[in-house]
C-alpha cells in the first residue's frame, strides 16, 4: 500500500498495476483500449490536425478514467457488502452511468474529428 513515504516510483508502479488490473479483469476496459487504438489509427491514416488529436486524447482519457473509477467502485462495493443492497446497486449503476456519459462523449468527438476528413477522402 502507498504510505506517506512511498516513493514516486512506487506510486507510479501502483497506478500502472491498477491500469493493468482493469485491462486484465474488465471486458469493457479492453473494449475501450481497442477503441482508442482504432481511433488513433484512423487519426494517423486521416492525418488529423493537432486540435483533433487533443479532442481524441481528451475523449480517450475521459473514458479510461471513468472506467478505472467504475472498476474501483465495483470492487469496493463488492468488498463492503457481498449481498445485494439497493445502495450498492445505486453506487454501481451511477459509476457505470459515468462511463456511459464519457463513452457517449467519445463517440461524439470521434464523429466530429474523424468524419469530415474521412468524407473528404471517400467522396472528394
Amino acid at each position: 500500500m502507498n504510505g506517506p513515504r512511498a516513493s514516486l516510483a512506487e506510486s507510479f508502479r501502483h497506478a500502472i498495476e491498477g491500469i493493468g488490473y482493469a485491462i486484465r479483469q474488465e471486458r469493457h476496459m479492453r473494449f475501450h483500449v481497442g477503441a482508442a487504438i482504432a481511433a488513433a489509427a484512423a487519426g494517423i491514416w486521416l492525418r488529423i490536425p493537432a486540435g483533433g488529436w487533443l479532442w481524441l486524447g481528451a475523449a480517450v482519457s475521459a473514458v479510461w478514467t471513468t472506467e478505472l473509477i467504475n472498476t474501483a467502485v465495483e470492487r469496493t462495493v463488492d468488498l463492503a457488502t457481498p449481498e445485494r443492497h439497493p445502495l450498492a446497486k445505486a453506487a454501481k449503476d451511477a459509476a457505470a452511468g459515468a462511463v456511459l456519459v464519457a463513452a457517449s462523449f467519445a463517440v461524439f468527438v470521434g464523429l466530429v474529428v474523424l468524419a469530415p476528413p474521412l468524407c473528404r477522402l471517400l467522396f472528394g
